[in-house]
């Protein structure tokens, strides 16, 4: 078989002590997972558990990733750039209509991510009632740091979930806030569409989100699973 033009190359992600990389397959977010979150966001109904937790969806050649600092350019058409830092789940098989207790055999390792927002494109879009997909999903909106393997992290369900701007925190939180977990994520992803090793999800973020500008340097991090620095430029 030929191709019209050479197919592009997947996204791959590093993987911690060793020279194996993550092939990306597709970006799964999940939005409002943290109550104080929620809130900052007026979605009172979601804060108080009236409404479950939601997903959306960035492309697989969104993701940024390597080691020691990184670049990310600051988007066109905004004004308005936040950043949202989240633990990311890194599957190594998928399945469909999966049970909670079959979903952590699916992991291979877990990340420290950050979910970029256009957040006045998104405000916009939300006025409206369109879709999220030209305030999320936009070239490096997927920021994502070095791989941890299970073997390595295991499953971490409680810990800090932290960013800084500036040297300034901005974003403090803890794991045990999440109110869909990841097994409980995972399954319920599993019910919409079939996943597929490759697959990152991006679990939520805690309150504390907030804008970014050129020179900015943030750091985020994950008790027990690592941490990320990068540059707006």
């Amino acid at each position: 078989m030929s191709f019209v033009f050479p197919p592009p190359q997947n996204a791959a992600l590093p993987v911690a002590g060793t020279e194996n990389r993550f092939p990306v397959r597709r970006v799964f977010c999940v939005g409002r997972n943290y109550a104080d979150h929620a809130r900052e966001m007026g979605a009172i109904d979601q804060a108080d558990g009236r409404e479950p937790p939601f997903f959306f969806m960035k492309p697989g050649d969104a993701v940024v990733s390597g080691e020691g600092e990184l670049s990310v350019a600051y988007p066109p058409l905004t004004k308005n750039l936040h950043h949202e830092v989240e633990m990311v789940v890194a599957l190594q098989a998928g399945g469909a209509n999966l049970a909670v207790d079959a979903a952590k055999s699916l992991i291979f390792g877990y990340a420290v991510g950050l979910d970029l927002t256009r957040r006045d494109i998104q405000g916009r879009a939300k006025e409206k009632g369109q879709p999220w997909d030209m305030g999320k999903g936009f070239d490096q909106s997927a920021v994502v740091s070095v791989i941890q393997p299970v073997a390595v992290c295991g499953h971490p369900d409680h810990g800090r979930i932290w960013l800084s701007v500036n040297g300034e925190i901005r974003q403090d939180g803890d794991l045990s806030a999440m109110m869909w977990k990841v097994a409980d994520i995972i399954a319920n992803l599993s019910t919409l569409v079939r996943l597929e090793a490759g697959d990152l999800i991006y679990t939520g973020t805690p309150a504390g989100v907030g804008p970014i500008v050129p020179g900015d340097v943030l750091a985020a991090g994950v008790d027990g699973v690592g941490s990320l620095r990068l540059r707006i430029v």
